[in-house]
């Protein structure tokens, strides 16, 4: 019996991530979703990805566990207000995270490598995003060829590594669509920055507008349970 194809897939509990394990799933990839409890404001997150995992059935899940507030400098991870209803500029968020893809892609390599994946996939986007420098498609691309220069399997093996980024030109609503028809069930996911203790998204960050745009835009009815009943 041939085995599977091997994919790490990057699985915060957001929108993005759960559509990105099923689209890894439609090509055939066998799933081996990767999480992290990383100092952010609200693990209900981690919460959304366990059961995104479960109602996907991914072959295997894990959360790994590492504290970016040691060095804070965002509103994830810091003791700064998340911006509500903010008005788009040309500067970068506060809810940025330094560094974050960097280190979460650096830790689904070494998983890549243990379980013998050629690819990873991440849920970074260009287009409806918050400006981040760490979605853009160079990046991605500079990160690739670094995988392939600093692993034992870059160098040894002739099939090299591949960092897959399938929502990266596609508008949220285009994303929305594309679960939807792949199975995905939104009202198990979280996208909100701030939630409250309930996990009731506050449908005024930067990420619940875009969310809630989404839907919108795809004809799609929101799922999102919000605070408030916004």
């Amino acid at each position: 019996m041939t085995q599977k194809k091997r994919a790490i897939v990057l699985l915060s509990g957001g929108l993005d991530s759960a559509t990105v394990v099923a689209i890894a799933q439609n090509e055939g990839y066998e799933v081996y979703a990767l999480s992290f409890r990383y100092g952010q404001r609200h693990s209900i997150e981690l919460s959304a990805a366990e059961t995104i995992a479960q109602h996907l059935n991914v072959k295997e899940h894990k959360t790994a566990t590492l504290d970016l507030r040691l060095f804070g400098g965002s509103a994830l991870t810091d003791d700064i207000d998340v911006p509500k209803d903010a008005v788009e500029t040309d500067e970068i968020p506060v809810t940025y995270v330094p560094a974050r893809n960097t280190i979460f892609l650096s830790f689904a390599l070494a998983y890549a490598e243990v379980v013998g994946a050629k690819d990873i996939f991440i849920g970074v986007n260009a287009l409806d995003y918050s400006g981040y420098p760490d979605c853009r498609p160079d990046y991605i691309q500079s990160f690739q060829e670094m995988a392939n220069l600093a692993t034992k399997a870059g160098v040894t093996e002739d099939v090299a590594l591949t960092i897959r980024t399938p929502l990266i030109d596609m508008t949220k609503a285009e994303i929305a669509k594309a679960g939807t028809d792949l199975g995905v069930d939104y009202s198990l996911t979280i996208s909100c920055y701030d939630p409250d203790e309930t996990g009731a998204a506050c449908g005024h960050c930067d990420s619940c507008l875009l969310r809630s745009k989404g839907f919108r835009e795809a004809g799609i009815p929101d799922p999102t349970r919000y605070q408030d009943g916004l």
